[in-house]
């Protein structure tokens, strides 16, 4: 990143500019907003019902990138569009062009992993994606997450997927969401949307 950049990130943070992010600056950018921004508990809004997860300290790049996004209503309309019972749900995409653009207001980037912190892929934590593209160093696709369902946890995920937070309520609703049916693409017959991602004080 080039020096002249960090006073504009500073004063995004600080100021909330509307601002892009890239895999030039996305890193520097996120060590900055995780001194200023230390929630770390949310609560997802669904018709099926809320689930509460608690983001981890230790993951900081993976819980500032979640509460940015969720101070940016991003989530808000988006959708679980993989779903597989005695897995994961996997949520924040849509086929919705709303979405896609609120992409490219934020940005495009991916996240560095962070596989070292000691989680494992247990039933109830939350992981996020690798990018689909060329990725052989497993950077993370930053607006997408899921949460592993199967009571045995998914542990064959483990090392390859960054764990940055866990369900402390609402197991009921992902079993829930899991047990819809689906296509022969996992995507829930029924549309299933986040209404809304809102930050726990």
């Amino acid at each position: 990143m080039k020096k002249s950049e960090t006073p504009i990130i500073q004063t995004t943070i600080n100021k909330e500019i509307d601002f892009k992010l890239s895999d030039d600056n996305v890193m520097e950018f996120f060590l900055e907003y995780d001194k200023h921004n230390k929630e770390n508990m949310v609560r997802i809004v669904t018709d099926y019902g809320n689930i509460e997860i608690e983001l981890f300290d230790n993951t900081k790049f993976h819980r500032s990138n979640f509460i940015y996004l969720t101070k940016k209503n991003y989530f808000e309309g988006t959708q679980f569009y993989r779903v597989i019972n005695n897995f994961v749900i996997q949520a924040g995409n849509s086929d919705n062009k709303k979405i896609s653009q609120k992409r490219k207001k934020i940005g495009r980037y991916l996240l560095p992993n962070d596989l070292d912190k000691g989680y494992r892929h247990e039933r109830g934590m939350v992981s996020m994606p690798s990018s689909l593209i060329d990725n052989p160093y497993k950077m993370a696709s930053p607006f997408e997450f899921f949460i592993v369902q199967s009571k045995n946890g998914a542990h064959h995920l483990d090392g390859n997927y960054t764990v940055f937070g866990s369900v402390t309520s609402g197991m009921d609703t992902v079993d829930k969401i899991a047990a819809t049916p689906t296509d022969d693409f996992d995507w829930p017959l029924q549309n299933i949307y986040i209404k809304r991602v809102e930050i726990i004080e």
